[in-house]
C-alpha cells in the first residue's frame, strides 16, 4: 500500500472517516457509495474516491464500499490496529478529563500514568490510576513502555517538560498547552490549541451574522 507523498489534508480527513464508518457500522450498515458518505460528511463524492485511492482504493464500482473493511483498513492505516501507552502531565481540570474519556481505550490508547507537581493531589486515584509527583516521572518512564505523553500544564513550563520527556526518549507528544513546542525534528508534536480553534468558531460565526445582515439589506 503506497503511503508516500501523501498530503496533511488527506491525513487529516482519515480519523473523519473512521468516525463516521463507525457510526455506520453500530447501525449495522454494510456497504456504502462514496455519494452517500459524501451527503453524511460534507465532503464531495470525488474527493472522497481522490482520498481512499491514495492508498488504494477499497471500493468497487456499482458497488461502494464494504464498511466493516473500510473500517478496518483506516484503523490500520491510522495505526489504531496497535495499543499504545499513554501519560498525562499535568492533573489540573483538563487532565482529570482526558483521564475519564473511556473512549480513549477503545481506540487503543490506555492512560497508564498521570504526574503533577501538586502534593495534594498525590495519590488521588482516577479511573484507578493513582496521580503521581513529576519527580518520579524519569524512573516510570524507564521501567514502563511509553509511547505517547499529553502536556496538560501552563504554556511556560510546557517547553521544559517537553524537552525533559524528549531527553527521557519520549517520541510522541500531544499538546494542549497555548504555546509551539521547539522540538528536534525525529519527535512527533500534536497540538489542540482550544483557545484557537474556539476564536476560528468566533469568525465563522461573525461571518455568518454578517451575510445575515447584508442580506436584510
Amino acid at each position: 500500500m503506497q503511503e508516500k507523498g501523501i498530503s496533511l489534508a488527506v491525513i487529516q480527513r482519515l480519523p473523519r472517516y473512521y468516525r463516521y464508518l463507525g457510526e455506520l457500522l453500530e447501525n449495522d450498515v454494510v456497504r456504502i457509495s462514496s455519494k452517500e458518505l459524501s451527503e453524511r460528511m460534507k465532503v464531495t463524492a470525488s474527493q472522497i474516491r481522490q482520498d481512499l485511492n491514495n492508498f488504494g482504493g477499497f471500493g468497487q464500482q456499482g458497488y461502494g464500499y464494504n464498511v466493516e473493511y473500510l473500517y478496518t483498513e483506516i484503523g490500520k492505516i491510522l495505526g489504531l490496529d496497535k495499543q499504545y501507552n499513554v501519560i498525562i502531565i499535568g492533573a489540573g481540570n483538563l487532565g482529570q478529563a482526558l483521564a475519564n474519556y473511556t473512549d480513549f481505550e477503545r481506540r487503543g490508547f490506555t492512560i497508564t500514568g498521570i504526574f503533577d507537581v501538586n502534593p495534594r493531589l498525590e495519590g488521588i486515584s482516577i479511573r484507578g490510576i493513582e496521580i503521581r509527583m513529576l519527580d518520579e516521572l524519569e524512573n516510570f518512564i524507564k521501567n514502563n513502555t511509553v509511547h505517547i505523553a499529553a502536556l496538560t500544564i501552563p504554556k511556560l513550563k510546557a517547553p521544559n517538560v517537553a524537552k525533559e520527556l524528549v531527553r527521557m526518549g519520549i517520541k510522541a507528544i500531544w499538546n494542549f498547552a497555548p504555546i509551539d513546542l521547539n522540538l528536534p525534528n525525529d519527535v512527533m508534536v500534536e497540538n489542540v490549541h482550544l483557545a484557537e480553534s474556539l476564536m476560528r468558531l468566533s469568525y465563522n460565526l461573525k461571518a455568518l451574522e454578517e451575510s445575515n445582515e447584508n442580506n436584510k439589506k
